[in-house]
C-alpha cells in the first residue's frame, strides 16, 4: 500500500481507496497505524485473525510481519511512524477500538500525504502517536485462532463463512472428508478450544462488527448471529467484551 524510501518525513500518512485484494504480507521499518477509514481490513499475525472495521484500528510496531487482505473496497487512512522520532509501542502488535479523539486527528491529517506541512502538523502527529499508545496498552478481545494446519484452518474458516446457515460439525467433518473425532481432537490442539467454543467466539466477533458497521438493532444482530435468545446473546458478549452490546456500541460514540 506503500512505495516510501526507507528515509521519510517524521510522519506519513496513507490516504486513499483501494479494491479489494490480498493476502497481503507486510513488514515496515517503521511503526505502523493500520485503519480503514472506509470498509472492513483483515488483519493476520501470530497465530489470530482480527477484523478491522472502522471503529477499530491496529498499532504495528516497526519489524513485525503481519498478513491482512481486504475483502472489499477500503479507503485507507493509516499512518507510518519514524521510529527515531517516536518510542516503541509496547508490544509488536495492537488491534483496538480507536476514540473519538484518535479518529478526528485522523481525519484532520488525512491531508499530509507528504509527512507534516508545518509544527501544527507535527504537533498532531504526536498528540495522535501518544494517543494510540495509550488505546493500544487496552487491545481487544476480538480475535480468533486460525490453526497451524491446513485442515483445521479450513474448517474454520468454513465455520466462519457459514455463520448464517447454523453449522454443525457433523456437517463440517462430512465436508471436510474426515471423521468428527478426528477433525475435534485437531481443532482442540491448535487452538486449545473446541469446535463449540469456536463458533461461540465467531458469532461474537461477528456481532462486533455488526454493531460497528451497521445500524441493525442488537435483537437483529444476535439473531443474524445465530443466537435465538437475547439474553443469552447479552451474557455471551459481556462474557468477552466486558460490556453489554448496546455499552460497547455507545462507547464508541464517547
Amino acid at each position: 500500500m506503500t512505495d516510501l524510501p526507507p528515509h521519510g518525513p517524521k510522519a506519513i500518512v496513507i490516504h486513499g481507496d483501494f479494491p479489494a485484494g490480498g493476502p497481503i504480507p507486510f513488514s515496515d521499518d517503521r511503526h505502523y497505524l493500520l485503519y480503514a477509514r472506509g470498509g472492513l481490513l483483515k488483519l493476520e499475525a501470530e497465530g489470530r485473525r482480527w477484523s478491522l472495521p472502522p471503529a477499530r484500528a491496529a498499532l504495528i510496531a516497526a519489524g513485525q510481519p503481519v498478513t491482512f487482505w481486504l475483502p472489499g473496497p477500503v479507503t485507507a487512512l493509516s499512518v507510518l511512524f519514524d521510529t527515531g522520532w517516536t518510542t516503541a509501542p509496547d508490544d509488536p502488535l495492537a488491534v483496538f477500538d480507536l476514540s473519538p479523539l484518535a479518529r478526528a486527528l485522523l481525519d484532520e491529517l488525512r491531508s499530509c500525504t507528504e509527512g507534516p506541512r508545518d509544527d501544527h502538523d507535527l504537533r498532531l502527529f504526536e498528540t495522535l502517536y501518544h494517543t494510540i499508545l495509550r488505546l493500544a496498552r487496552a487491545p481487544s478481545p476480538a480475535s480468533r485462532p486460525t490453526g497451524e494446519s491446513d485442515l483445521v484452518r479450513h474448517a474454520l474458516d468454513r465455520t466462519e463463512a457459514t455463520l448464517a446457515e447454523a453449522p454443525t460439525f457433523a456437517n463440517l467433518a462430512q465436508h471436510l472428508n474426515v471423521t468428527e473425532r478426528t477433525l475435534a481432537r485437531r481443532i482442540h490442539a491448535e487452538t486449545g478450544m473446541t469446535w463449540s467454543a469456536n463458533l461461540r467466539l465467531m458469532r461474537i466477533l461477528c456481532a462486533i462488527e455488526g454493531l460497528v458497521t451497521t445500524r441493525d438493532s442488537v435483537t437483529d444482530i444476535a439473531f443474524a448471529t445465530g443466537y435465538t435468545s437475547l439474553s443469552a446473546f447479552n451474557a455471551a458478549f459481556r462474557d468477552l467484551v466486558g460490556l453489554t452490546p448496546t455499552e460497547y456500541r455507545d462507547s464508541l460514540r464517547n
